[in-house]
């Protein structure tokens, strides 16, 4: 394995961050160790944990909340390696180690080629009066890390260190080694930052390619805009306030198109926050109902589609109990998941799913298929849909899927789409990997299937 390229926008802040933070808030490092442990240790998700008063995050300058926030995604992406490199250089992990702090030291010499006496000495001043007897043993690890630690992590396999078994194992019975290899390889790499415009927007080639310019974006063959990863605020981008985009992984913004013309249709956007598909279905021209359980995601969804100038129906409410006033020409189910197509974006995922949560959500998936194709007028159109890469939650529900009552699968059209061949299955189904387009950054995982009720 090749040593990542020596690059970190956060090196002003990692020697500044202690000194600059004033008594109303944390230092930048301690944010990030409460992050970490609320990941490792409580199984937050990450987004929660940066949203939570209580650990800080939101009383950080700008500068320092990138720096964290790389920080701490480093640190769960590179989990694996940094555990296997620290070990190498413990005789056994002490009682009482102060794992965060040691962890995101090793991440910042590893990974984010930080200068030694910043990481080293700012990780030390974060110890808690209870760990002031681990200051020296912190100090001695970080050094030899910034010493030989380079050449550790060269000699490691990072695509399967940084993998848990449960995960890299079902990934081999489903692709084979090559594939899952391919998978965790794009893990390691930060996602870019990909976004869907409003149709109509570019009236030729000439506007698509001032548009990208003005955004530092390439255009890719499926339609999204691409920008390099660690971009600055996303507010701060053209286009932002006056709501000619949202920000929408190339991937995610394939399923709704295999619903095909919708403009004037009634269409049910089932689970739809955070309300990206439901902003493409919208600008399309169809009636949108937007159903989810939670009110506060679906007011965040309200305000999304308000930036846009895009309006639709919403409801908060559970599908299983929830009855539709009326049938729709066409369904949307973006179903709950385990998410593990989108570990590039959030490597929290790593360490808070279990391999006991997917058969528990595919149960839910296919209680959740029945309801919408209830809800579907004769004739119309399901596209199921999840971003998961495991295959109980995929696959696995074509055959129930083919067995709703007057039922036939859709192909979905690689060319189309934009695609590449291998995108569609034998069976017709999309199906993208974080590998595909590995040169260009890669994707979502995604699964899609299209089903058309008989007339």
């Amino acid at each position: 394995m090749s040593r990542p390229p020596a690059r970190n926008p956060g090196r002003t802040a990692a020697r500044t961050s202690s000194a600059r933070a004033g008594p109303a808030r944390m230092p930048a490092r301690l944010v990030a160790a409460g992050l970490l442990a609320a990941v490792l240790e409580k199984r937050r998700p990450l987004d929660e944990a940066l949203a939570d008063p209580a650990l800080g995050f939101a009383a950080l300058d700008e500068r320092d909340r990138g720096f964290v926030r790389r920080l701490a995604a480093t640190a769960l992406r590179r989990r694996g390696q940094i555990d296997a490199t620290l070990r190498g250089r413990l005789r056994q992990w002490p009682k009482g180690l102060p794992g965060e702090a040691l962890r995101l030291g090793a991440a910042e010499l590893l990974f984010l080629d930080a200068p030694v006496h910043a990481a080293v000495h700012a990780t030390v001043d974060i110890l808690g009066a209870g760990q002031t007897a681990m200051r020296g043993l912190v100090n001695a690890v970080l050094r030899r890390l910034a010493v030989d630690g380079a050449a550790a992590v060269a000699a490691q396999d990072a695509a399967r260190l940084n993998t848990p078994d449960w995960l890299w194992h079902s990934w081999v019975a489903a692709c084979g080694e090559d594939a899952a290899r391919a998978i965790a390889t794009a893990h390691l790499q930060e996602a870019p930052l990909d976004l869907s415009l409003k149709p109509g927007l570019l009236k030729s080639a000439a506007d698509a390619a001032a548009l990208a310019a003005a955004l530092g974006a390439e255009i890719l063959p499926t339609g999204s805009l691409r920008r390099a990863a660690g971009g600055g605020a996303i507010e701060a981008l053209p286009g932002f306030a006056a709501g000619d985009w949202w920000v929408q992984d190339a991937a995610a913004a394939l399923p709704a198109r295999l619903l095909g013309d919708v403009a004037g249709l009634q269409v049910a956007d089932l689970c739809a926050a955070p309300g990206g598909k439901t902003a493409q279905l919208a600008a399309a021209g169809a009636q949108v109902t937007a159903l989810d359980r939670s009110e506060a995601r679906l007011a965040r969804l309200r305000d999304n589609l308000a930036r846009l100038g895009l309006a639709v129906a919403t409801v908060a409410a559970d599908l299983e109990s929830w009855t539709a006033p009326q049938p729709f020409d066409a369904v949307l189910l973006d179903a709950p998941c385990s998410a593990t197509g989108t570990i590039r974006r959030h490597p929290d995922l790593l360490h808070i799913k279990a391999e006991t949560d997917v058969a528990k959500l595919a149960a839910l998936q296919g209680r959740m298929i029945g309801r919408a194709w209830a809800m579907l007028k004769p004739g119309g159109r399901l596209v199921y849909c999840v971003c998961s890469l495991q295959p109980e939650e995929g696959p696995a529900h074509l055959p129930a899927l083919r067995a709703l009552p007057g039922a036939s699968l859709v192909p979905a059209d690689a060319t189309a789409l934009g695609l590449p061949a291998e995108a569609v299955t034998a069976d017709g189904c999309l199906r993208t990997l974080p590998s595909l387009w590995a040169e260009r950054g890669g994707m979502d995982g995604f699964f899609a299937v299209a089903v058309r009720k008989a007339p």
